[in-house]
């Protein structure tokens, strides 16, 4: 006696019917462009007197870029729009292209946040974050009243 039910799966020319209509909708270069996000790669050093954060941003103007800082948390973001147009004697197209981004980094205590500096050249967003210098602590001696 049998007690389970045998699977019956439903007919490949259904299967291929669903996933043609799917991939001719979804699986275009511009959808597939559009729902991809893009995060720029990052490099983050460490030296004697600073961090240094490197962010690959290729085709972007420094106008592009937001850079804040908030409850030691450095966010930065950017966004772009671009409109591209082609016009012959018989048809005008137009594609518009529109991406953003945000990365943020949580700060280590010893960074100095009045003095961070960005700069953008190359393609490359460079933010230097110098730390906070230690005091030198001097022994003391404490009277006891």
């Amino acid at each position: 006696m049998r007690t389970l039910v045998q699977y019956n799966q439903l007919p490949s020319f259904f299967n291929n019917l669903v996933n043609h209509e799917f991939n001719r909708h979804f699986h275009t270069p511009a959808v597939a462009k559009a729902a991809s996000p893009v995060v720029p790669a990052v490099n983050v050093k460490e030296d004697e007197t600073a961090y240094h954060i490197e962010l690959a941003a290729p085709g972007l103007k420094k106008e592009d870029f937001a850079i804040n800082l908030t409850n030691n948390q450095l966010t930065i973001s950017a966004k772009l729009e671009e409109a591209k147009e082609d016009t012959t004697e018989k048809y005008t197209r137009k594609e518009f292209s529109y991406s953003s981004f945000e990365r943020s980094f949580r700060l280590p205590k010893n960074v100095n946040n009045e003095q961070i500096q960005a700069a953008y050249t190359d393609g490359i967003l460079k933010i230097d974050l110098p730390k906070v210098e230690k005091p030198v602590i001097e022994p003391k001696q404490i009277a006891v009243a």
